[in-house]
């Protein structure tokens, strides 16, 4: 809760993992973030609120949707950037997506992934929209490393500052 809270009013702090690691994405790949209006899919407080206030921070505009949302295709057809992190098999497809925009899937069913090598219920219909896309992240090697990467590298900042403090 601190580390939400502190992201929020950007204090210091370490951000949510794979929020975090989406960031580490957008910025390896050179995503011009400042003024693109960004839909954020999902409103869980690990994954979709903060990939949201994170994206704000960088003078992204920012539309929080969920499954329920109506007329969810023609909100996300606006967007820049989609975010989708609601774990509702393929609810976004491809002609929701706006030519050109950057698609970010982190959502999942975690009740259809038997195995990683096959395809899993993931929330963008990666077929379709890969063909509208600029940039689109494929499940289950997109994000989830990203997470991994970020768990590992806020890891060793902890201890490194948790040392630091003890005067080593």
């Amino acid at each position: 809760m601190h580390s939400f809270g502190a992201m929020s009013f950007g204090l210091p702090g370490f951000a949510s993992c794979t929020p975090g690691g989406i960031m580490r994405l957008l910025d390896e790949y050179g995503v011009e973030l400042a003024g693109r209006r960004a839909v954020v899919i999902g409103r869980s407080a690990i994954l979709g609120k903060p990939v949201g206030m994170l994206l704000l921070a960088r003078d992204v505009t920012v539309t929080y949707c969920h499954f329920r949302t109506a007329d969810l295709s023609a909100i996300v057809r606006e967007a820049d950037i989609v975010v989708a992190a609601v774990g509702r098999p393929r609810l976004i497809r491809g002609q929701d997506i706006k030519p050109g925009a950057v698609v970010i899937d982190a959502g999942y069913n975690p009740g259809n992934i038997v195995d990683v090598d096959v395809d899993v219920d993931v929330d963008v219909d990666f077929d379709t929209a890969r063909t509208r896309a600029r940039l689109i992240t494929p499940v289950p090697v997109g994000v989830g490393p990203m997470t991994i990467a970020v768990l590992l590298a806020q890891t060793v900042e902890a201890a490194e500052q948790r040392l630091g403090s003890r005067g080593r």
